[in-house]
């Protein structure tokens, strides 16, 4: 995991301005704000959309789209009243996995698309960067496929890991 961390940071901080990071925003901000919701769920709390934008520091119209896009996938619940709100199934957190979340926003394109941003990159005519970014994209998966929600979880109440700065 540690190697997969590494990587994403080189990968956030050598590509150019104008190519997208690893995850879209939206992407970003999903992650974020299932890990949010997943860690209230494990308290049996249900929360608004202001709470979820604010505790991942989106903007509300921003973060309201993309919570109807993991709702949408049922990857989030959605209850409207007053004593409604947005949750998770507690008995479900460890079957979702961070590459449902990723897959419901972005698709596929973080497994298929170049690390350089090019528009056709492949094994038969690859980008310079090529087959080091086949190397982080399936050890990303790998790490994708396998990880649940709930782990993301365990280390926030305990202040050794944060959804925003």
């Amino acid at each position: 995991m540690d190697k997969i961390i590494h990587y994403l940071i080189l990968f956030i901080t050598f590509v150019p301005n104008n190519y997208k990071s690893m995850f879209s925003k939206a992407c970003e901000y999903g992650l974020k704000a299932s890990i949010y919701i997943a860690e209230q769920s494990l308290i049996e709390k249900k929360v608004g959309l202001k709470e979820v934008a604010k505790a991942i520091a989106s903007p509300e119209a921003y973060t309201s789209k993309i919570l109807q896009l993991l709702s949408k996938h049922n990857i989030i619940s959605s209850e409207k009243g007053p004593k409604g709100g947005f949750s998770m199934n507690k008995q479900e957190l460890e079957k979702v996995k961070l590459s449902t979340i990723v897959f419901a926003i972005d698709g596929d394109q973080i497994y298929t698309g170049c690390g350089l941003g090019l528009k056709k990159c492949n094994e038969k005519k690859p980008c310079p960067a090529h087959y080091q970014f086949k190397s982080i994209r399936e050890d990303l998966k790998k790490m994708l496929e396998t990880t649940h929600i709930k782990a993301m979880t365990s280390d926030l109440k305990t202040g050794l890991t944060f959804l925003k700065r």
